[in-house]
């Protein structure tokens, strides 16, 4: 039914040879647009469909950009390359697009089009025609370059571990070295590492709140994070609803990241647990190391996906003849990973840091989950159809890290590995969810309090990290290294309060699970089908085509905990 055989969109408006080189070429286009006449209902759907294939070729522009400077942070030819978008075409291109909204929207033939088709699309056009403001397009500008800073801060940080040189990405990998020594080393490196560019950090992110909060008190909104859960289209949950996810964390989740950690404890035989220790081995047993090479992680994947569904390990295939992958750490590589949608290619672009761990399979089949969805969402008629909602987006990654646990014998030539590389898994779906609420609740804080002071940010994080703290890992004398602990979260400088997604996709995905638990087959389809809908319909109907509900409440998460915590004593037994 699905197809990876993909095919760039043929353009139908635009030259075939058309690149976005300077203003004076795009120009006028957007004002044929703005001033085409619209006499009927079919001319008003070739014009959007025009729209869309320039906002097409446009946003596939600005991802390259984008992807060439991540690959290579250092090469100040591609950065400029990417400012110049952000400065020079992106501000110019706002007012058009503002007109051009407008003149969607008043056109008389609006109300002939298929309701339930266009509606999810119009609502977010009439959002973005309520958000903006001229005045707003300068700091918008702005932000978008400074967003990049922190990847050319963070990615020139490097450590030096037994005479050698590496990336905070690969020195992860001592972290799991059997020496404990070692390993507390190499954890103050990494942490004094962050901690020399402190200062430029916190001015980096001083200037962005400002930025920030001038923006939304622009658009009328009393503070940043009541803007953004506008502009990030949250039409679905409120702030309130956040709070009760975070509380329901404290309750029903931090008691089962305690026994995770207890039994992290006894199995290393230690005194004392301390934060060097959480991804070491026990004595005698070897870290799990599922491949070598950025080419064997593909091809083991592409081998994994293959078994769960061919269509899956086709998506993959097909992004590697098309080049469209960056995976191995490497100096002046910024860090993180991402899967980037291409809107006219169709084939998005996935980027990570791949140093030959575990967590690199994780990463791998997440945003090999994030390209399937891209896959399935490209057929659709319009640009503007193909932006669903990061709710469902983060479903399907995280469903597809615990779909592909069955067929992770790719990785893993003995059981043993494979028990304990399933066993690492569902103990990081459940301590994962103290992080997201730690950082979601600060940035609650942040927007709330736009003027504070360094002292006061630190403050509000430490108090943030104590209240979702475990009562099992050691943390004494490292206050230092606490204190600017979320410095390291890229989210906080690039994608404002986009965090809490993962949470509630993390619901999701468990959701998914049970479902694959019951049928396989079933489960895999009701995934593709929801995933293929892209974003024409509402978040709750999208996650009921996914045979889920929209629920986060701690209700509902106490069921999927028990259901986690059941299949977790399972493959203890099993292993």
């Amino acid at each position: 039914m699905y197809t990876a055989n993909i095919q760039k969109t043929a353009r139908k408006y635009l030259p075939a040879d058309f690149t976005i080189t300077n203003w004076t070429a795009l120009e006028p286009i957007l004002k044929e647009l703005l001033e085409r006449p619209i006499p009927d209902k079919d001319s008003l759907e070739k014009w959007m469909q025009d729209q869309s294939e320039l906002e097409a070729a446009i946003s596939e522009d600005a991802c390259w950009r984008q992807i060439r400077m991540t690959c290579d942070t250092e090469n100040k030819e591609l950065e400029n390359a990417f400012n110049f978008f952000c400065m020079e075409i992106q501000p110019k291109i706002q007012p058009y697009s503002d007109a051009l909204n407008k003149k969607l929207v008043a056109s008389p033939f609006l109300s002939q089009l298929d309701k339930e088709a266009y509606h999810t699309y119009l609502r977010s056009i009439k959002k973005s025609i309520e958000l903006f403001r001229e005045e707003n397009i300068p700091l918008q500008a702005e932000m978008s370059v400074l967003q990049q800073q922190f990847g050319q801060i963070t990615g020139a940080m490097m450590v030096t571990v037994n005479g050698e040189e590496y990336t905070l990405q690969q020195a992860a990998k001592f972290l799991e070295n059997p020496d404990r020594n070692l390993r507390e080393e190499v954890y103050r490196k990494i942490q004094d590492r962050r901690l020399q560019d402190k200062e430029k950090l916190d001015e980096l992110f001083d200037k962005l709140v400002s930025l920030r909060n001038t923006e939304a008190k622009n658009a009328g909104f009393e503070n940043y994070r009541d803007y953004r859960f506008k502009e990030l289209g949250r039409f679905d949950y409120t702030k309130e609803d956040c709070f009760q996810f975070h509380a329901a964390v404290k309750q029903h989740v931090l008691p089962l990241v305690n026994a995770i950690y207890k039994k992290k404890k006894q199995k290393l035989g230690l005194d004392q647990l301390r934060p060097w220790d959480m991804d070491a081995e026990p004595a005698g047993q070897t870290p799990l190391r599922p491949f070598k090479t950025s080419e064997e992680l593909l091809q083991k994947s592409i081998d994994c996906f293959n078994q769960l569904r061919p269509f899956f390990g086709e998506c993959l295939q097909k992004m590697r003849e098309l080049n469209h992958l960056d995976l191995e750490s490497r100096k002046g590589k910024a860090p993180g990973g991402y899967n980037c949608p291409l809107a006219e290619s169709g084939a998005p672009f996935i980027f990570m840091n791949a140093a030959g761990q575990m967590h690199d399979v994780t990463t791998m089949v997440h945003e090999g989950g994030h390209a399937v969805h891209s896959f399935l969402a490209h057929p659709l008629k319009l640009s503007g159809f193909k932006e669903y909602p990061m709710e469902i987006a983060e479903v399907a990654s995280m469903a597809m890290e615990l779909f592909s646990m069955d067929h992770w014998e790719s990785f893993f030539d003995n059981k043993e590995d494979l028990d304990r590389a399933k066993e690492h898994q569902l103990e990081r779906v459940i301590t994962i969810f103290p992080w997201i609420a730690i950082i979601d609740k600060f940035q609650h804080w942040l927007y709330e309090h736009p003027t504070h002071t360094h002292e006061e940010r630190t403050a509000a994080w430490v108090s943030t990290l104590k209240e979702f703290q475990d009562e099992v890992v050691d943390y004494s004398g490292l206050d230092a290294y606490r204190s600017n602990a979320w410095q390291r979260q890229l989210h906080l400088y690039e994608v404002p309060f986009y965090y809490i997604e993962y949470g509630i996709a993390q619901l999701g995905a468990i959701g998914m699970w049970m479902q694959y638990k019951q049928n396989h087959q079933q489960a895999l389809d009701n995934y593709c089908n929801a995933l293929a809908l892209g974003g024409t319909k509402t978040l709750p109907q999208l996650y009921q085509a996914a045979g889920l509900e929209f629920d986060f409440s701690p209700d509902k998460i106490k069921v999927l905990m028990d259901f986690v915590e059941k299949e977790m004593k399972q493959q203890e037994k099993a292993a």
